[in-house]
């Protein structure tokens, strides 16, 4: 690794590095916002779009990674889950404010396998998976009463916390990344933004203006 100064090799914070993949940076970044931040490292702003191409974004949980991409889970009858079903693009943006850093993955998405998602639903706490059951995520909910009331009436059918099956509206959807941006905040806004770009499957690096 060429590093000079507290920088790497294309002038940059060395916490940058000089890293090929993409991941593996991601990989190093996280480890410290699991150390700084207070609540939910993993907590990432998710976009999607509808059918008009209106974008809809909320806070998500990275529960997977690998080099292949980000895992999350969520009802696949949510607004998230059909606009995914429809359009198969998806943005994520992890903002780390203890770090002042920022990553943006952009990409296609695909459903993750059955095993995966068992394998996670089954490590869920007992009331999640009591409440993926109880849930029409994203519909319209009467009285809160009645969702209450659902909850006591799956936690009586499935008494066992060890024998929740998994809904089968409910799995996870994996981010293949296409672009992949470190964001590194600089004082007078002279950001370093670092931006890797997945071509034919060999990525390669590129600095980008604030």
């Amino acid at each position: 690794m060429n590093q000079k100064n507290g920088k790497n090799s294309l002038g940059i914070d060395a916490c940058f590095e000089d890293l090929d993949n993409p991941i593996d940076l991601f990989k190093k970044w996280f480890s410290k916002a699991k150390v700084s931040e207070i609540n939910d490292p993993n907590a990432l702003a998710l976009a999607t779009s509808d059918k008009t191409n209106q974008p809809n974004v909320r806070m998500v949980l990275l529960k997977g990674l690998s080099d292949k991409g980000f895992v999350f889970y969520t009802n696949f009858e949510s607004r998230k889950g059909n606009e995914l079903k429809n359009n198969q693009k998806a943005s994520m943006c992890f903002h780390w404010k203890s770090l002042r850093r920022q990553i943006r993955v952009i990409g296609k998405v695909e459903q993750v396998t059955d095993k995966e998602a068992d394998e996670y639903f089954n490590s869920r706490p007992y009331k999640n998976r009591i409440g993926a059951w109880a849930s029409s995520q994203s519909r319209v909910l009467d009285k809160r009463e009645n969702f209450l009331k659902k909850i006591k009436e799956f936690e009586k059918k499935y008494s066992d916390e060890k024998k929740v099956p998994r809904p089968p509206h409910w799995s996870g959807w994996r981010v293949l990344p296409t672009e992949i941006e470190f964001w590194l905040d600089v004082e007078g806004r002279v950001h370093e933004r670092l931006n890797y770009r997945n071509d034919n499957g060999k990525w390669t690096k590129e600095l980008l203006y604030p």
